[in-house]
């Protein structure tokens, strides 16, 4: 357990919900992706992980990624089957496309070096690393592995 902490103490924080950070993915980058327009990766997100035409259509209409992030919570029931598979990988085609989109996004990712990236919510288990630090982490996961991606591929 300490071994984490001290992991944890290095690590570049970032906040779903911040919209000052370009590595949010609530952060004010609009993004093309399947052909369609999304305010935020949030958008994109949890429209495809909510089965509900009535939700999508009204998470279409917010303005800003964290108000879709507090639409969205308390109608769990209403995700897909396999949100727990496709929500990061939905998340991960977000976040790249965002990267390749913004050169200013590329550029606050590729300064994390390769420290670990974390999601500092002490609320969500999944997106983030909980209040005990034993959360999932699925959004500093997916930055890891896009940067990781750029890393290999030379795009730096």
């Amino acid at each position: 357990m300490f071994q984490l902490g001290s992991k944890i103490e290095n690590a570049v924080k970032i906040s779903r919900s911040d919209l000052q950070s370009p590595l949010s993915s609530c952060s004010e980058h609009p993004i093309v992706l399947e052909n369609q327009n999304w305010a935020t990766c949030e958008h994109y997100v949890q429209t495809k992980c909510l089965r509900s035409d009535t939700h999508i259509q009204i998470i279409d209409k917010l303005l800003t990624g964290a108000e879709v992030i507090k639409y969205a919570k308390p109608w769990y029931r209403f995700k897909i089957k396999n949100y727990q598979t496709h929500g990061p990988i939905f998340m991960t085609r977000a976040l790249y496309t965002k990267v390749q989109m913004y050169d200013e996004v590329k550029q606050a990712l590729l300064a994390t070096e390769d420290k670990l990236i974390v999601e500092t919510s002490q609320y969500d288990y999944f997106w983030g690393i909980g209040r005990d630090l034993r959360g999932h982490n699925h959004l500093g996961k997916a930055w890891m592995n896009i940067r990781d991606k750029l890393n290999q591929s030379g795009a730096c």
